[in-house]
């Protein structure tokens, strides 16, 4: 679905109009939003737009890194939008063509943050403020912003990990954490380089429409730092709570591992005398004594009662 919207020479906003019959030159500035585009629409950014080969193939393309490249009269901006379904995080592109006069986005899935800044334009009163690189500013600003609930969500999961206020197994908690590790890895793939964009996008001598917006796009640059600095802090507490799980599962194993030797050592003197009377010589001594038996079980009690003692004076039981 293509999607126009349009500001007069005289400030006044049209909607709903037809791509297919618009004179684009009698507008001050114009959005076009290709929404889930078929492949017919798709040709408008060739046949309308005259945009470049190569950048027409980066929007029919999945999930190029995020970047900008220049052109004639435009530059070209892929991002990515970051969504969680079912404690898995998907990205999906969102592409901008940007010029003095036109903005025009593409995105194969549905976008809220596109939808949010075409609402809100479409009932402005006065739109003088507006024009395209606001638009591309106001855009961008809420794919930013919506990064931050899911590295927030993912906090409070370490959390209940480190805690394990659930009482879980060692085995479910670390298969958690993994997994949480693996999301953070996801959106460092995603906030680094919208991070870098934003770097390229303040210093470039090319782009005059964000210099003169400059502070604007300076605060998603400066969310982008923070976010790039939560990613990596919580990925550090990930690696410090599984390093002290496995600290903690090797002192367990060590302690079950203390006590079976124990039990092993206690017993060994004791398996050595029952196997000597097991053999059943006939010349054996003691085997038919009355009272055989009863030494030989009471010698086994001296010496497990003294090993116990000797190995706790020792400090085995600590």
């Amino acid at each position: 679905m293509i999607n126009f919207i349009a500001i007069t020479n005289e400030n006044n906003l049209e909607t709903n109009i037809n791509l297919y019959h618009a004179d684009l030159s009698k507008y001050k500035w114009f959005w076009v939003d290709f929404n889930e585009p078929t492949d017919e629409e798709i040709k408008h950014l060739a046949y309308t737009f005259q945009f470049h080969p190569l950048a027409i193939e980066d929007c029919v393309q999945r999930l190029q890194r995020p970047k900008l490249d220049y052109y004639d009269d435009y530059t070209f901006y892929v991002t990515h939008i970051i969504r969680e379904v079912e404690k898995e995080i998907y990205k999906e592109e969102l592409d901008f063509f940007v010029g003095e006069k036109f903005i025009v986005t593409f995105h194969r899935m549905p976008s809220k943050e596109v939808t949010q800044v075409w609402e809100r334009l479409s009932v402005q009163k006065n739109t003088e403020k507006w024009d395209t690189f606001y638009v591309f500013y106001q855009i961008l600003d809420k794919i930013v912003d919506n990064y931050f609930p899911l590295i927030y969500k993912i906090e409070d999961e370490l959390n209940k990990i480190e805690h394990n206020t659930t009482k879980k197994s060692m085995t479910d908690l670390m298969n958690e954490l993994f997994d949480t590790r693996s999301m953070l890895l996801n959106l460092r793939h995603t906030v680094n380089p919208m991070r870098d964009l934003l770097y390229r996008m303040l210093n470039s001598h090319h782009l005059s429409g964000i210099r003169e917006k400059r502070e604007y796009f300076s605060d998603i640059y400066d969310h982008l730092l923070k976010l790039s600095e939560m990613v990596m802090s919580n990925r550090e507490v990930t690696a410090d709570i599984r390093d002290s799980y496995l600290s903690l599962n090797s002192h367990q194993t060590n302690n079950v591992m203390k006590v079976l030797t124990i039990i092993t050592s206690i017993f060994a003197p004791l398996t050595f005398i029952a196997g000597i009377y097991g053999m059943n010589f006939e010349n054996m001594p003691e085997l038919t004594w009355k009272y055989g038996y009863f030494l030989s079980l009471g010698f086994m009690g001296v010496i497990g009662v003294f090993m116990y003692l000797w190995f706790k004076r020792k400090g085995w039981f600590k």
